[in-house]
């Protein structure tokens, strides 16, 4: 992971819900105070985000002392303790909200990532996430995804060359558009993948015929048409379904032969998982 987003994005967290001061435990707590607490898992899935919740301990208070119990990765179950963190109470508080919130959110990715995993088995299809992402949490959020079994993308504008419908309409079609790219990545000396999304058979027949692409993403095509696509690719390219495929569908489309499955949900429509921190 990029360390210096992960750094800004715990900065940025820290002083969203501190601002001056924890005022609630300042007021009733000796400043002095040492105590212990637990995160529990209340729900079952899979733990993502431990190290990230670590480091915002030890961001408020370098001080705490974290006693790991579960990696990363790991299925949990309502009771299992993940891990005990000890030192001043006012750090401890400070940091219970933002660590719960990072792990919740991270763990309830993964474990709906590990879902979709779970149902392409048997396939050599992949799930991979999006960009459809909550703004400052990409890096935490495509982390999720990795840990609960699916690929990263790419991470952003920069690291991956995506031609989508507005490229093509506003480049002025899709020899001209790859072309311009090819040219750019030239004069630019950036060694960058190029992905073009095709709506329909005659773009995708364009696309193989002017070539120099590494992955035809095949958006809203229907089963039989993706099957269809498939075939007339016929391993030239990398492939990838995308639009609209649920829970339901997925298998289905895997099933076409397509190399990885896109899904925006991993990411942005998603449950929490049920995790605490408690005092003991």
């Amino acid at each position: 992971m990029n360390n210096e987003l992960i750094e800004t994005f715990i900065n940025l967290a820290v002083k969203e819900d501190i601002g001056d001061g924890d005022h609630s435990s300042r007021s009733c707590i000796p400043e002095e105070a040492s105590g212990r607490m637990k995160l529990l898992a209340k729900e079952e899935g899979i733990l993502a985000g431990v190290e990230i919740g670590i480091s915002i301990f030890h961001k408020i208070d370098p001080e705490i002392k974290i006693e790991k119990l579960i990696e990363d990765g790991s299925l949990i179950q309502p009771g299992d303790i993940v891990l005990n963190a000890e030192g001043k109470v006012w750090s401890l508080l400070q940091a219970e909200r933002i660590v719960l919130n990072v792990m919740q959110r991270m763990s309830g990715i993964a474990t709906r990532t590990n879902d979709y995993v779970k149902r392409l088995e048997g396939t050599k299809t992949r799930v991979l996430d999006t960009r459809k992402t909550t703004p400052g949490m990409r890096i935490l959020e495509k982390e999720a995804v990795r840990i609960g079994g699916g690929v990263n993308h790419r991470m952003g504008l920069y690291d991956m060359v995506m031609l989508k419908d507005n490229h093509i309409d506003f480049a002025g079609g899709i020899e001209k558009a790859v072309e311009a790219v090819q040219i750019y990545l030239k004069e630019k000396n950036k060694n960058l993948k190029i992905e073009v999304e095709v709506r329909n058979f005659d773009e995708l027949n364009e696309v193989l015929r002017v070539g120099g692409i590494h992955r035809i993403m095949l958006d809203n095509f229907s089963i039989d048409n993706t099957r269809k696509a498939v075939e007339l690719i016929a391993g030239r390219f990398e492939t990838e379904s995308s639009g609209g495929i649920t829970m339901d569908t997925l298998r289905d489309y895997a099933e076409c032969g397509v190399d990885y499955i896109s899904v925006g949900a991993l990411t942005h429509h998603i449950k929490s998982l049920d995790l605490s921190l408690k005092a003991y």
